[in-house]
């Protein structure tokens, strides 16, 4: 930890020092704190097991923090962000060493003098789902069980054009696994992805979003193919909406032809009551009735409903204070309330998010 903090100093104060001779390259943070309380109580203190942020129960905690630089001078570009959370834990478990706290880290070259056409390699942000590690840029201070359920990063490299208004871009990216920065071992086949993104005007998107993969070593791999579709539509200053709906499969084994399904609507209301307050309510739905992407002990599987209220008081631009009360209403009894097995959970988290 000290060596991270030492480091990541480092990097801001160097940033800041070229930002002065050169203002192509940028100095960025973020930090968002929060307490988390689960009625179920858990004895460990951990949320559900599919939950990956904001999830830990009664305690005060870090969910992210970051410095990132940044450089961008019309031809070349770069990102290196270093971070620490329990984000990080739960997240990047599976990452060896130092690669634990990246949380960005890429590079491109822009492949035209006339078209916006990029080649970029390296550590990326997802680019699957409407919602991202970064809680303030999203309507609901956690993420919904879709989010939370694939890939927050992704290592590989990606082609990507778009048009001179940006209305419409492309991207066809090659990757190293499903939210893997090294490749697991004895799996020698890479995955696809294709991004599709439509801006009529700023205030509407329509993104469709894919992967295709597979998983488990060579002998015994099976394939997934995922699919995310989602609408964001600013229909006034006021109010806003998004709509989103997942669709995945899985093989159930090497050379079948029977796939497993995941299913995943959600839907989001925004509302701007004062120019400092906004609410926001979620509904969702997720279904994984044979247990692949959320593994239970239910022989219901995983079918799943959630409800959220989230309530931001926003003092100053970079700044913004929030408290969500969120229900999970599971058909099985995949929960534990005193050492016995129930149908819902209900939590309320308050955060404080503040980035620069």
């Amino acid at each position: 930890m000290r060596n991270f903090l030492m480091l990541a100093l480092g990097l801001m104060l160097t940033g800041s020092a070229f930002a002065q001779d050169a203002p192509k390259i940028r100095v960025y943070g973020y930090l968002e704190t929060y307490y988390g309380f689960d009625f179920n109580k858990p004895a460990d203190n951990n949320r559900p097991g599919f939950v990956y942020s904001h999830n830990r129960h009664n305690e005060v905690n870090l969910n992210l923090g970051f410095i990132k630089v940044a450089y961008d001078d019309g031809i070349v570009r770069s990102n290196l962000a270093l971070m620490t959370g329990t984000y990080t834990n739960a997240n990047l478990a599976a990452e060896p060493g130092v690669l634990k706290n990246i949380f960005e880290a890429n590079a491109g070259l822009k492949l035209s003098k006339t078209a916006n056409l990029w080649i970029d390699a390296g550590i990326f942000a997802s680019h699957i789902g409407f919602e991202s590690a970064i809680s303030k840029d999203c309507w609901v201070l956690t993420r919904n069980i879709a989010s939370d359920n694939t890939p927050y990063y992704e290592s590989g490299a990606k082609i990507t054009y778009g048009t001179a208004e940006n209305k419409f871009t492309i991207s066809g990216i090659y990757l190293n696994g499903w939210q893997r920065i090294t490749r697991l071992n004895g799996n020698s086949q890479p995955a696809g992805a294709l991004q599709l993104t439509f801006k009529p005007t700023n205030k509407i998107t329509i993104n469709y979003s894919n992967y295709l993969g597979t998983e488990g070593e060579d002998a015994v791999r099976v394939r997934r193919f995922y699919n995310n579709f989602y609408g964001i539509f600013q229909l006034t200053d006021q109010f806003g909406l998004i709509a989103g709906f997942d669709y995945g499969t899985q093989q159930i084994a090497n050379g079948s032809d029977d796939t497993n399904e995941v299913i995943a609507p959600v839907l989001i209301a925004q509302i701007k009551l004062y120019p400092k307050l906004t609410v926001a309510g979620r509904i969702e739905y997720y279904q994984d009735k044979n247990s692949v992407f959320i593994p239970t002990e239910s022989p219901e599987g995983f079918k799943t409903s959630g409800y959220s209220l989230n309530l931001d008081y926003t003092p100053v631009s970079n700044a913004v204070i929030r408290l969500e009360g969120k229900i999970f209403d599971s058909k099985g009894k995949i929960f534990i309330r005193e050492a016995s097995p129930v149908n819902q959970n209900a939590a309320v988290t308050t955060s404080v998010a503040i980035s620069f």
